[in-house]
């Protein structure tokens, strides 16, 4: 049903008109920005054309001026006085120096000035302004144009001339660099989108579609994304979203052997209980018989039995409820451990030895029977790795425990073939196990977690032979309270 409501909110989030992707997009913002940057080039480059065009004139007047002034007596004939004016473009040419104004050329009749344009005082931003203001005039429009001249700071050349030329002049221009800035923006929108779509956007679609691969079937271990190697982000990103999957499958693949694992515990939990509820019968009455042996062997089995009832619901309390919390007291720590090694003698059979070197007064901070599971657990683990590999001496299991302290040290180590590395960075997680097929991989899970609601710690330690697990518990804080004075025991007393 989970699958299916998420089927459909998929194809909800389909529906609708579909939208640009990434690529064009990406294609449309590239030929925005290219055009954006042309226009940027455009009005100082428009208006630089307008000055080039004007400074022709005032040079081709210059000019014309000095052909004026070799004519003898400075007179020349109309007919070649009207071809230099056309040659420069105006109707009206002129000149200034030494302080006295001589007109040298000119139409028939004297044109109206419509606007004056003084090119020895430009600015950047005047510039801009007089041309597009040029391209925004009138045709027909009567222009002055003032340039230097001679070499006294004051002499000067001017021109009248008709704008419309230099107007159409512009328009060309301008036509030209729009032209040219449409081809410069394809050419390098095509170029960016095909570098941009082979660095980015074809890895993007491949996260995304590995991404909704997985998610249609996460348990699919074939649809974790296979990263490309790629040094870069798109390569951190391949890398760290194939870890995260990696996982998240782990941990489905967790709870759903948790949930079969709970589906059969509790099928078989009531038929069990009622399977041990018999033994305990019988095993009460054979410590009636008047045999020494069964009335010693009676009362050990009848606490086995009575573990047995509580361990069968272990794995189904696991993960959907937390352990209850530990009754702690100070209680003798050797007890307990003898008591865990004849539970677990008959399971080593005639190989292996067991040997612990507690002090018998030693006491520790604990709940009895929650250490005791701790105990069994490392032990018959360490059992099964000796079992299961030859080590490199004899057999053995130690178990050893000091104080540091307020702090109770327990180590438990064994001589098998010890832990491979790829197991330890997960060995307290449940269904970690690497030695035999039959084990659940719960007990290592269940002994942190004890320790843990200990506030103590548990451990692999690193160099020695086998494996040897140290378990740190300290002793509970306890509060001092401050004597009554004996005034206030008096008065109490009273």
């Amino acid at each position: 049903m989970a699958r299916g409501e998420a089927t459909g909110a998929s194809g909800e989030g389909r529906a609708g008109p579909r939208r640009p992707g990434l690529s064009a997009k990406l294609l449309l913002l590239t030929a925005v920005f290219v055009m954006v940057s042309e226009v940027l080039i455009y009005v100082p480059s428009i208006a630089n054309f307008r000055r080039s065009f004007l400074a022709e004139r005032i040079d081709a007047a210059r000019l014309a001026a000095l052909v004026l002034e070799a004519s003898p007596d400075r007179m020349v004939p109309r007919e070649l006085e009207l071809r230099l004016l056309d040659k420069v473009g105006a109707q009206m040419v002129v000149q200034e120096e030494g302080g006295a104004r001589r007109l040298l050329a000119l139409s028939d009749m004297p044109p109206t000035i419509d606007a004056t344009f003084d090119l020895r005082e430009l600015d950047v931003v005047g510039e801009i302004r007089w041309a597009f203001a040029t391209l925004a005039s009138p045709p027909g429009r009567m222009i002055r144009v003032v340039g230097s001249h001679g070499a006294q700071p004051g002499d000067f050349i001017e021109i009248v001339m008709d704008e419309t030329p230099l107007r159409q002049a512009m328009f060309t221009y301008s036509t030209n660099i729009l032209t040219l800035s449409i081809i410069i923006s394809v050419i390098t929108a095509a170029l960016v989108y095909l570098s941009l779509n082979w660095l980015l956007v074809r890895p993007m679609r491949r996260l995304t579609e590995a991404m909704l691969a997985f998610r249609a079937d996460p348990e699919d271990g074939d649809r974790i994304i296979t990263p490309s190697g790629r040094s870069d982000e798109i390569g951190v990103a391949e890398r760290e979203m194939a870890g995260m999957q990696r996982e998240l499958a782990s941990m489905l693949s967790q709870k759903n052997r948790l949930a079969a694992l709970g589906l059969a515990v509790s099928k078989i939990n009531h038929d069990l209980r009622n399977i041990l509820a018999s033994a305990q019968l019988v095993v009460d009455r054979v410590g009636t018989v008047d045999d020494p042996l069964a009335q010693r062997l009676a009362p050990k089995l009848v606490r086995t039995l009575d573990r047995a009832v509580a361990f069968c619901s272990d794995t189904l309390k696991y993960g959907s409820a937390r352990e209850t919390p530990p009754q702690r007291q100070r209680v003798r720590l050797a007890p307990i451990v003898d008591e865990v090694a004849e539970t677990l003698e008959p399971n080593m059979g005639g190989d292996i030895v067991l040997v612990t070197a507690i002090d018998r007064r030693l006491e520790i901070d604990a709940d009895t029977d929650q250490l005791f599971r701790v105990l069994m657990n490392l032990g018959r683990n360490a059992i099964e790795a000796m079992q299961a590999g030859a080590g490199g001496s004899e057999p053995t299991l130690r178990i050893a425990a000091r104080r540091e302290g307020s702090v109770t040290v327990i180590e438990v180590s064994d001589t098998g073939p010890g832990i491979p590395a790829r197991v330890r960075e997960r060995l307290f997680e449940p269904f970690q196990t690497s030695r035999r097929t039959g084990g659940t991989g719960l007990g290592l899970a269940i002994a942190a977690e004890i320790v843990t609601a200990h506030h103590g710690s548990i451990r692999l330690a690193e160099g020695t032979l086998g494996a040897t697990f140290l378990i740190e518990i300290a002793d509970r804080i306890v509060e001092l309270h401050a004597r009554p004075k004996p005034s206030e025991r008096a008065t109490g007393s009273a």
